[in-house]
């Protein structure tokens, strides 16, 4: 589903600002796979995001999806197949529009009609919205006529999720989207993360900071650092391996210890 050949990116080149945030990154996800990321912080990883979503191009490389070249198609064009949710609970919605605004916006802009930007959602559209709303267990299919902004953090983060994949995306991309919120709320969002995902078989990248996440969570543990992925760990090694295994592998692999308190105290 995506497949990453050689990527690079260096920001302010040729200045005392230079920064390599990419170096010859390489990666093949297959349909259905669900990877977890983790890395200290500077490793790569919202930029290897960027990368994909189109927010940025980059220097070298190719960025496939779904079989097709997108490393020069714009970043409105690749939001209609690629889902992506921030840490910041208030990025992805319109706190001044309505929660059925909200929804409506995310599927016209994932439609595949031509026409999409310009049409109306109908009486059975909303009722899909509800239906969808009342999934969440959260109370909000009856406040479809309420502002976003009176929604908590995680309400927001659920609708968010909610939101980017009503249309099936062909790729998740979840940018520690549980971290800015409180444990129970967190873990009631991962939990829809997670349904959501198994029931429609996305395929999906979700970097986190909580090790045990990060090998409990999908089917692959991706560790990037120096804007490179230097572990890439699956099948039978995964099932057995244990945080402590994971933190050796990257000192192994990067020749330091991985020393970001809060990975390492989650």
């Amino acid at each position: 589903m995506l497949t990453l050949k050689s990527i690079s990116k260096t920001f302010n080149p040729g200045t005392v600002n230079e920064k390599k945030a990419l170096d010859r990154v390489s990666l093949e996800l297959a349909d259905g796979d669900f990877a977890t990321i983790v890395g200290s912080n500077g490793a790569g990883k919202s930029t290897l995001f960027n990368a994909i979503t189109g927010a940025f191009y980059v220097d070298e490389g190719r960025v496939i999806l779904g079989g097709e070249d997108i490393t020069y198609v714009k970043e409105h064009v690749r939001s209609k197949v690629i889902g992506h949710l921030f840490q910041d609970p208030l990025k992805g919605t319109a706190p001044h529009m309505t929660i059925e605004e909200n929804m409506a916006l995310a599927y016209l802009r994932a439609s595949t009609a031509a026409h999409a930007y310009f049409s109306r959602i109908n009486g059975r559209e909303k009722q899909r919205f509800r239906e969808q709303l009342a999934l969440l267990d959260m109370g909000l299919e009856d406040r479809m006529k309420q502002p976003v902004g009176l929604l908590s953090g995680g309400q927001r983060q659920a609708l968010t999720l909610l939101m980017a994949t009503m249309v099936t995306p062909k790729i998740l991309l979840l940018d520690e989207h549980t971290a800015a919120l409180d444990p129970a709320t967190a873990q009631k969002v991962l939990a829809l993360t997670q349904r959501i995902v198994a029931e429609r078989k996305i395929t999906c990248l979700m970097v986190t900071h909580n090790m045990h996440q990060a090998l409990e969570l999908g089917n692959r543990t991706l560790m990037m650092d120096g804007g490179r992925i230097v572990l890439d760990i699956q099948g039978d090694d995964r099932k057995i391996m244990t945080v402590d295994d994971l933190l050796q592998k990257f000192k192994d692999q990067a020749g330091r210890q991985l020393d970001v308190d809060r990975i390492l105290l989650s």
